[in-house]
């Protein structure tokens, strides 16, 4: 873990451009050169990426993806969920699968990419993130496990100003405990589409949420459950990285952080007991 600083790795990503039409296109030839080589035809893994206004972003996420080490057939699929910005253009000079999806929400969005993907196994990604190059692998390594049909990694923030890394550490380590506690009972308390993966077949069968609400990543999960086991994936290599917007959403750190400690408080208890089957694509965020 990195307490004081960030990992050196992400500084490459850091691209220092305001709009689109400030990156040269040696950095897209760059990159495209890259998912040439990454990315099959015929792919075992289908990385999903919902993108809404993330012109920039998504560069970066695209970039740190073409990085990636592994044997196994790739495919990336981005789906604009309705930008207002240049996300689109950002794609066009990216060699991705990319569609456009008007219905708002990172449930059609991920739907659509689903439904498009060919690969046995399905990896979602946030347009706003990075990955390190054993993301794929350290995934599939505990996805293809006997009677596993999801599971998830875990994250961290990039320190920025007002949010310093052993700040950040600290917040995370409380995560991570908390993580472990719900995983006996609620595991798809931990399931964000920033680092999630399943077996597409049931992913099919089951369906995202067809309208704008969060947590769809984890409705996903919950009915995966019904036809294996959720795992997740520990390793701090595998971490993807984001930078702490939801935290700034919130105000000061310590504002972000007491915000987090009292939710957590206040359902504490009822992570020590099963949440009954329900209809995931109907009921309401608590």
């Amino acid at each position: 873990m990195f307490i004081l600083h960030n990992p050196k790795w992400i500084s490459q990503y850091d691209f220092a451009f305001n709009c689109i039409e400030e990156i040269p296109n040696k950095i897209f030839d760059s990159i495209n050169l890259k998912l040439d080589v990454l990315q099959s035809p015929e792919p075992e893994v289908s990385i999903l990426i919902s993108a809404w206004n993330e012109e920039l972003n998504i560069l970066k996420t695209i970039a740190s993806l073409a990085d990636l080490k592994t044997d196994i057939g790739i495919e990336i699929i981005v789906v604009n969920n309705n930008s207002t910005d240049s996300t689109q253009e950002t794609l066009n000079k990216l060699k991705v699968k990319n569609y456009f999806q008007p219905i708002q929400g990172w449930g059609p969005a991920r739907q659509m990419g689903l439904e498009n993907s060919k690969g046995k196994y399905i990896l979602l990604a946030d347009a706003d993130c990075i990955y390190p190059e054993c993301w794929v692998d350290e995934m599939l390594k505990v996805l293809k496990k006997p009677n596993v049909v999801c599971v998830y990694g875990r994250y961290s923030f990039i320190a920025e100003k007002g949010y310093p890394r052993w700040k950040l550490f600290i917040l995370e380590t409380l995560k991570d405990i908390i993580a472990e506690i719900r995983h006996f009972k609620r595991p798809y308390l931990n399931a964000f589409g920033i680092s999630l993966g399943y077996i597409r077949e049931y992913g099919i069968k089951i369906g995202y949420v067809m309208h704008k609400i969060r947590g769809e990543d984890g409705r996903m999960c919950f009915d995966l459950m019904q036809y294996g086991k959720i795992k997740q994936v520990k390793s701090n290599k595998t971490r993807a990285w984001t930078k702490p917007r939801t935290l700034q959403k919130d105000g000061s750190f310590s504002q972000a952080l007491f915000s987090r400690i009292k939710l957590e408080l206040k359902r504490f208890f009822s992570m020590f007991t099963s949440l009954a089957p329900h209809d995931t694509k109907t009921s309401k965020n608590e």
